[in-house]
């Protein structure tokens, strides 16, 4: 090999010959002596002829295994040793390899703490030049790359390329263990602790170890119980940024995920995976107890609890647990009286964003639930469920006190109140109680006179729609109840209980004497 005999004063490179050291100065004085005059671009070596390749597209140098080409000999080489995997050049101190030069310069850094570059506005110092450019845009707010598919715009590059993969679905890297698939490296790193058990991160305050960094810094904050991050627009508290940035898109409604096959657009990754499973119908987790199959791990760890009865979550107000931390959410607002959903038809709001879409129906008047029996329609799959039990005649609820079984949980509640004679519902005018809500509203009319339900027949109005539903049995002549005994039909079940009384000799209403009595003379 021949010996380099043009050492450079400045940063003790070496050259074989006398041009490259003075070409090698201009990188120290940045002085470019070459232009392209294509794109104006100026170099500080003689690169350009190199550069006029990438306007050509010319790949003069191509390697006989793969048949990749490449404008560059040196990008050849380099390549080449990344298929060999060979990495020639090693740290001092770490004995780390590198593949390139230039790689292990910069890794060499990390061992020398030395930050040569430092941020104007703040001062903050960086060991690379790139990284200094790439901090600059925080405080600038600058994003010159953007997605071609939803505009979304970045402030790095390798941040575009990694948001490109969650529209192509594109996994490069691959878990040597169990093959899953994952669209980062360090993604992949991370997976790799979950084989191996290794939790690397632990907390100081109760020792409890992490696979990821990350994840440890969201356990500290439960020890803070401190929400640092919170929303500009309703000013709610989230404990990371993620969670932020995804509540702002309950705001502005933004669905930046759809998917493939029907187009529809979704406002989460994790959304996303789970509305493919609809598609694809794929349940790859069974429970071990019931055997039940779930789409998503998540799930099936949720449905456990149905079998242990755990309930991990608690409110801080009124300590009530719950299974789900969803549920524990939901029950908040309960205390906080918050209903962040609205209608945009009427305004009404509402806690939960499910009560909101079954609301929207009442405008719609749509009803996408049909029974298979009868083919009667229902805005909520709720009321379908429990019309069901119509035509099988089940009962799952029943009565602790005298066994009575009920096909409504509501409909058992409410019966409890027989036995413990409470009204919890009183009226604002009179202050009677009432043991249902329903039977308060009822009663209200009778104050108000207000008669909302008419018969289509005669337009005679009713204060109730059961009253309604009695009077329509004398147009129609119908006369749904009989008696056990004689087998006579009544149109009215309080008229059978009358008529019952014929038969058993009950006399349920007794007289004063005292007030019939005849004064003899």
């Amino acid at each position: 090999m021949d010996e380099k005999r043009f050492i450079c004063d400045i940063c003790e490179e070496e050259f074989l010959e006398e041009s490259q050291l003075n070409e090698h100065f201009y990188c120290h004085t940045k002085q470019r002596l070459y232009s392209c005059n294509i794109c104006r671009k100026e170099f500080s070596q003689k690169y350009i002829t190199v550069h006029y390749r990438t306007h050509k597209k010319e790949k003069l140098y191509s390697r006989d295994v793969c048949l990749k080409e490449f404008s560059q000999k040196s990008h050849l080489n380099v390549h080449c040793l990344t298929q060999r995997k060979e990495k020639p050049f090693s740290c001092d101190v770490c004995h780390k390899e590198f593949s390139r030069k230039r790689y292990l310069k910069r890794h060499c850094q990390t061992h020398t703490k030395e930050k040569r570059f430092t941020c104007d506005v703040c001062h903050k110092e960086f060991c690379r030049k790139e990284h200094l450019y790439q901090h600059y845009r925080t405080h600038t707010n600058e994003k010159p790359f953007f997605c071609v598919v939803c505009h979304k715009e970045f402030s790095q590059k390798c941040h575009l390329n990694y948001h490109y993969r969650t529209h192509t679905n594109e996994k490069p890297y691959s878990c040597e263990v169990c093959h899953k698939g994952f669209s980062q490296k360090s993604n992949l790193n991370e997976h790799y602790l979950t084989h191996s058990k290794e939790k690397p991160f632990s907390c100081d305050i109760c020792h409890k170890g992490f696979s990821r960094k990350n994840r440890l810094n969201v356990h500290y904050l439960k020890h803070e119980k401190e929400k640092s991050f919170s929303c500009e627009i309703c000013h709610k508290g989230f404990k990371h940024k993620s969670s932020l940035n995804v509540h702002y898109r309950t705001h502005t409604n933004e669905k930046p995920y759809s998917c493939d096959l029907c187009n529809k657009e979704i406002w989460r990754t994790i959304a996303l995976s789970l509305h493919y499973s609809t598609h694809t119908n794929e349940k790859p987790y069974s429970c071990e107890v019931c055997h039940k199959e779930f789409s998503e791990k998540g799930y099936l760890n949720v449905h456990y609890r149905t079998h242990t009865n755990e309930k991990p979550y608690s409110c801080d107000v009124c300590h009530k647990l719950f299974s789900e931390k969803g549920n524990l959410n939901k029950h908040h607002r309960i205390h906080t009286n918050e209903k962040p959903y609205s209608c945009d038809v009427c305004h009404k709001e509402f806690s939960r964003k499910s009560h909101l879409n079954i609301h929207y129906r009442t405008h719609t008047n749509e009803k996408p639930y049909s029974c298979h029996v009868c083919q009667k329609e229902f805005s909520h799959t709720s009321n379908l469920n429990q019309h069901y039990r119509i035509h099988t005649s089940e009962k799952p609820y029943s009565c602790d006190v005298c066994h009575k079984e009920f096909s409504r949980r509501n409909h058992l509640n409410e019966h409890y109140r027989t036995h413990t004679n409470e009204k919890p519902y009183f009226c604002d005018s009179c202050h009677k109680g009432f043991s249902q809500k329903g039977h308060l509203n009822d009663h209200y009319r009778t104050h108000t006179n207000v008669k909302p339900y008419s018969c289509d027949v005669c337009s005679k109005d009713f204060s109730r729609k059961d009253h309604l539903n009695e009077h329509y049995r004398i147009h129609t002549n119908q006369k749904p109840y009989s008696c056990d005994v004689c087998r006579k039909v009544f149109s009215r079940k309080d008229n059978l209980n009358r008529h019952y009384r014929i038969h058993t000799n009950e006399e349920p209403y007794s007289l004063d004497p005292a007030i019939f009595s005849v004064k003899v003379k």
